[in-house]
């Protein structure tokens, strides 16, 4: 990584986002991690395919779902595969505070505010680019699978594969902002995990209308109404603007700490 130096910046902006990039694709971490996501995604493609398939199948009428789009299959996965993405987006940052290369870093690019874009712009360009590709892989899992109850309709699956990858590009972006803050890729995964599955469900199961509602405005809550449509608080691109607006407040937070403390 000779783009990069103290004195001149290394071409300023852009030249710390292709050191970045070099360094995200040169580590293990990121092909394990991508790997694992194929994976969970191939595997979580299979099990709602097969769902569906039974239940449209079974001596049940109230069980029947009807026709299923392929990208509705993937974006139901998605669930799962997150975290795969938020672990790559996360060790950016976490892995060179973990192994003292920060150091390094901020001696190539000094302007903490540039390196923390770099690393920003990085992780969303990966985690949106598997979203795209994560999604289309699940919906060639479940077209067979799902055989005549298969719907192919091209403009809502092309609306499913871009949901999911602009959806992976934000919370991947939260996920870099809070491993900023916390510099612990432990304890990141554990805020990420409390704030994305766990806190949702407990605030929706408190039965307190007020209480519930704050659910809706969560990270995970509003990435699956903005994916799904599901959600009576808001229309779907409002939980996208919600998401942003975390990945903002994450990054926001992540250069106060790089500025307060040391590296």
């Amino acid at each position: 990584m000779t783009a990069v130096t103290t004195r001149h910046g290394g071409g300023g902006f852009p030249g710390a986002v292709a050191a970045e990039w070099t360094k995200t694709w040169t580590v293990r971490s990121t092909w394990w991690s991508l790997f694992g996501a194929a994976a969970l995604m191939g595997l979580g493609a299979l099990q709602f395919s097969i769902f569906a398939t039974n239940a449209n199948t079974n001596d049940d009428p109230a069980d029947d779902r009807g026709m299923v789009a392929v990208g509705s299959v993937a974006v139901q996965a998605v669930d799962v595969v997150q975290f795969a993405i938020i672990g790559l987006a996360m060790l950016l940052i976490t892995a060179e505070y973990s192994g003292g290369a920060i150091r390094t870093t901020l001696q190539q690019v000094p302007r903490r505010g540039v390196m923390l874009l770099s690393k920003t712009v990085v992780a969303a360009v990966v985690g949106g680019a598997a979203g795209l590709l994560l999604a289309a892989l699940g919906s060639a899992v479940a077209a067979p699978l799902l055989g005549r109850w298969a719907d192919l309709d091209a403009a809502g699956w092309i609306g499913d594969v871009l949901a999911a990858g602009c959806y992976l590009a934000l919370i991947s972006v939260v996920a870099l902002g809070a491993g900023t803050v916390l510099r612990s890729a432990a304890g990141t995964l554990i805020v990420i995990f409390l704030v994305v599955v766990l806190l949702p469900a407990l605030l929706q199961a408190s039965d307190i209308a007020a209480v519930e509602r704050i659910a809706h405005y969560l990270p995970g809550t509003a990435g699956a109404a903005f994916m799904r449509g599901e959600s009576e608080e808001y229309p779907p691109l409002a939980g996208l603007v919600v998401v942003a607006a975390w990945a903002a407040a994450a990054v926001a937070a992540g250069y106060a700490t790089l500025r307060r403390r040391d590296a």
